[in-house]
């Protein structure tokens, strides 16, 4: 059977048309996402805080794949997608559903969660709504903490219109001299570190900070008519590119490029208050150089992402019961002593899965008993995303190396929107005496993985951890990911040459276990689908975020045509379209959303118990990863483990209540919720099972 697959996208058996829209698909994530903040089943700040996440991925989106199109379309690029659509076609595509968004944001914001909130005793007031005691003590706020920080910017021929930051909030102010009677606009920037409300009548009421700028415009305009008063947002290119094999200094060269970014990035969006007059909106997007397809304009608050300040009150009747997560009883301590993790992993590999298992008892304490151990004699670790200025991983880096031990850092400073953060880590490991290195030149480095040398009675042993979501004690807590850890010395022994080619001069290209990409990830992942294809009853179950690879997509196409059943769990992206006749009936494809963000890549080739091989890693399916990263899949073989990955894939395959199904034109399909099984939840319980040492049936 394997002679009908297609394996070129020349083959006539293929359809031109087998590709989805990468960006619509992304959209498609993205209304996925808003449906749960308009499930009114689901508490109500947890109501809140989808829409706000919502919000800040709109921004994300504009940031990057708005302003990389825009871009294209500068540069005079015609050239289509693999669906075919130009740039040009892509954008007029985008604005359409992207306004269609908006207008289910505006909805939901006004005439369900403002009410709602209300109902508990939580409002959200515009300054003309304020009774005069709250006037007061809003004005009382404005002239201690607010008004000191406020710069009013005129625009006039002695002073040019002034720049406007990316995704800063600002108020168009139309003022009137009262002595000549002349118009005047100026410019007020709403400072971004200041809460996003102000909070009056003991933190009952919200006021958007804006609002109380508004209500106070005639202290920063004394003597001056305030004719009106409007607030706008805008959004511009945040991508950094970077010449690496020029740059001398490639964390100096990242920092220029972040000062170039914030001053002269173009402009995606002009986002405004539907209230706006035509004449101030004209003179902005003069000024602002937009046209008028790239203004957006709402009802409602500009920057619902800050309604992730009402997500965090103290309403725990309001929110989803806090999970703890928990801890396996192999890596549990006694009363007397912490555990050894160092004597658990020689005694067999550990898989954790987060945020189910915690990531603070196994992960974090595997590195932080690596530093204090004065038998470790090297630690070696990348990292892409940390937590914040008290990260646990970074601090045992540098007690490491405080002690003496050699202590390595891989720190991906074009980690995007985390360049300012890393730079600042790179810099205080250096100066504790951490190896900092970069990666290799032009890619970025995703892979997930930490390595420890240890010398032990009968020689040197390595302990190492392979996983799938970045060393951040915060997203630990709400994405959800999985890990191994292991002293198997293969696997050691391929961290050890993989490291060397990232701190060093390597030209290695082939590993004992591991997959690495861009060395012998795609190919493998390739080889590993048609075999599947060839085999009688082949089986595949791929869990990952996106799905966009041209050459993976056509080799799926080719293992359905020749029978094989691929089931694929695909949060964000999915550029294939599944359930086409005579190309993709035996594909089967569902995004999962809900409390935790779905963010493991687990893959899983074979039919049945003994045929079965699987991996997890760092890499989604797209180019960018298996060619323009280096990322890493390790096998896991013990076969209690690939138990615990068939309970993960189970769950996620008997799922409806959160899980999502694709349709071949690309509409996605809201959950049945028929058998009420929820993934997070059925993993919760499962957890508390395992960690009280109950028996738990793994094999799917």
């Amino acid at each position: 059977m394997a002679s009908e697959r297609p394996d070129s996208p020349n083959d006539p058996a293929t359809p031109q048309d087998r590709y989805l829209n990468r960006e619509l698909s992304w959209l498609g994530f993205n209304e996925r996402v808003l449906a749960l903040a308009e499930d009114p089943e689901r508490p109500l700040l947890e109501r809140v805080k989808f829409l706000a996440i919502v919000g800040s991925n709109l921004d994300e989106f504009f940031q990057i794949r708005v302003a990389g199109l825009k871009e294209q379309v500068r540069m005079g690029v015609a050239a289509g997608s693999t669906d075919g659509l130009t740039p040009q076609e892509q954008l007029e595509a985008i604005r359409a559903r992207v306004r269609e968004h908006v207008a289910r944001q505006e909805r939901l914001f006004l005439e369900e969660l403002m009410p709602a909130l209300q109902r508990e005793g939580i409002r959200i007031a515009r300054a003309e709504e304020l009774e005069e005691d709250d006037i007061g003590r809003v004005g009382a706020y404005f002239r201690e903490h607010i008004f000191p920080v406020l710069t009013p910017l005129a625009v006039d021929p002695a002073h040019p219109f002034p720049y406007i930051s990316n995704l800063s909030l600002n108020l168009a102010v139309l003022v009137r001299d009262s002595r000549t009677g002349v118009r005047r606009f100026a410019r007020v920037k709403v400072p971004p570190l200041l809460p996003r409300f102000v909070l009056i009548d003991e933190g009952d009421v919200f006021v958007p900070l804006e609002e109380v700028i508004s209500l106070h415009l005639g202290e920063l305009f004394p003597g001056m008519e305030i004719v009106a008063s409007h607030p706008f947002r805008v959004t511009r290119n945040a991508d950094i590119e970077v010449e690496e094999e020029e740059a001398a200094d490639l964390l100096v060269a990242i920092e220029d490029q972040l000062r170039q970014r914030q001053r002269f990035a173009h402009m995606v969006r002009l986002e405004v208050d539907r209230t706006m007059s035509g004449e101030v909106r004209n003179l902005l997007a003069r000024e602002l150089e937009v046209g008028p397809e790239e203004i957006y304009e709402t009802e409602a608050l500009l920057d619902l992402s800050g309604l992730w300040m009402l997500h965090e009150l103290k309403r725990p009747d309001l929110r989803e019961r806090t999970w703890i997560p928990a801890t396996q009883p192999r890596l549990t301590g006694t009363e007397n002593a912490p555990p050894d993790l160092f004597d658990a992993l020689r005694d067999g590999d550990v898989l954790v899965h987060h945020p189910y298992d915690s990531f603070a008892t196994s992960v974090e304490a595997f590195i932080a008993q690596a530093a204090k151990d004065p038998r470790v004699l090297a630690i070696k670790q990348t990292l892409y995303r940390t937590s914040g200025q008290e990260s646990p991983i970074v601090l045992s880096l540098i007690e490491a190396a405080e002690a003496g031990k050699q202590a390595v850092a891989l720190v991906e400073l074009k980690a995007r929107f985390d360049e300012q953060a890393n730079i600042q880590w790179a810099r205080a490991l250096e100066e504790a005496g951490v190896h900092v290195v970069y990666g290799v030149v032009g890619l970025k480095t995703h892979a997930k993985i930490s390595l420890v040398v240890r010398l032990e009675s009968d020689g040197i042993r390595r302990y190492a951890h392979v996983g799938t979501g970045n060393y951040n004690a915060t997203t630990a807590t709400i994405y959800e990911d999985v890990g191994l850890l292991t002293a198997e010395q293969e696997l050691g022994a391929d961290l050890t040459d993989l490291f060397n080619y990232l701190t060093g001069y390597s030209r290695k290209g082939g590993y004992r276990r591991l997959l690495v990409a861009p060395l012998t990830m795609r190919r493998a992942i390739l080889d590993l689908i048609r075999r599947e294809a060839e085999r009688p009853e082949g089986r595949i179950v791929m869990k990952a975020n996106n799905l966009v690879d041209p050459e993976i997509i056509d080799a799926l196409y080719a293992a359905s045509r020749a029978g094989t059943e691929i089931d694929l769990i695909i949060r964000s992206i999915c550029c294939l379209r599944p359930g086409v006749p005579g190309l993709s009936e035996g594909i089967r494809v569902r995004s999962i959303v809900g409390r935790f963000l779905e963010h493991a890549r687990v893959f899983r080739f074979g039919p049945g118990d003994g045929e079965r091989t699987y991996f997890i890693g760092s890499a989604d399916l797209m180019p960018r990863n298996l060619d323009r990263r280096v990322e890493a899949f390790t096998p896991v073989t013990d076969p209690g483990l690939q138990g615990r990955l068939d309970e993960i894939l189970r769950v996620n395959l008997e799922d409806d209540t959160l899980a999502w199904t694709l349709g071949p034109d690309g509409t996605w399909s809201p959950p049945s919720g028929q058998k009420g099984i929820n993934t997070h939840v059925e993993l919760q319980e499962l957890a508390i099972k395992r960690a009280l040492g109950n028996e738990v049936p793994v094999r799917a």
